[in-house]
């Protein structure tokens, strides 16, 4: 089977704006590459810390959990109990979770930011939004700029700690 290119190399995706399309590209690619990293990760790996480093778990946690939030600060929303407690669960060892589940939950975390975005009305993108209590100044455009370079940055630190575990485990 031959490897697609990269997201952003296959061209403008279709129902997203077209200002949009590079948030929509690094959060596709990131949704790709963890399958790939994640798809045969045993779950009994999921909390370690090698070095130290946050776990497997805590980024596929972290990663929607960031996502989320952002879309709210961009609607001009606060967060919710659920979402703040979300929060205080991140990295926090359950071993009711496997890779699939986190799998799951990000899956289902990307659809709902990519159907903010193909809503967004790109005239608001400089809009600003307040982020946090202390509502520190931000944009819509900001805000979703922001999931999807975090939703990078962890997914390479999620690179280093998948090939450190698995190298160990071998």
């Amino acid at each position: 089977m031959k490897k697609q290119p990269e997201v952003w190399f296959r061209g403008n995706i279709e129902g997203y704006p077209r200002l949009l399309q590079p948030v929509v590209h690094a959060i596709l690619q990131a949704q790709e590459e963890i399958h790939e990293l994640i798809r045969e990760f045993p779950s009994d790996l999921l909390w370690e810390k090698p070095f130290g480093m946050a776990s497997v778990a805590f980024h596929l946690q972290h990663i929607p959990g960031v996502m989320d939030r952002m879309a709210t600060y961009a609607k001009g929303e606060t967060l919710s109990g659920q979402q703040l407690g979300y929060l205080q669960k991140e990295g926090k060892p359950d071993l009711k979770f496997s890779s699939q589940m986190l799998l799951r939950d990000l899956d289902l975390q990307i659809v709902e930011f990519l159907h903010l975005i193909a809503q967004i009305n790109t005239d608001t993108l400089t809009d600003p939004r307040g982020v946090g209590r202390a509502q520190l100044p931000s944009t819509v455009g900001g805000l979703l700029f922001h999931a999807a370079e975090h939703a990078q940055r962890h997914l390479g630190q999620l690179l280093v700690t998948v090939r450190i575990l698995t190298h160990e485990a071998q």
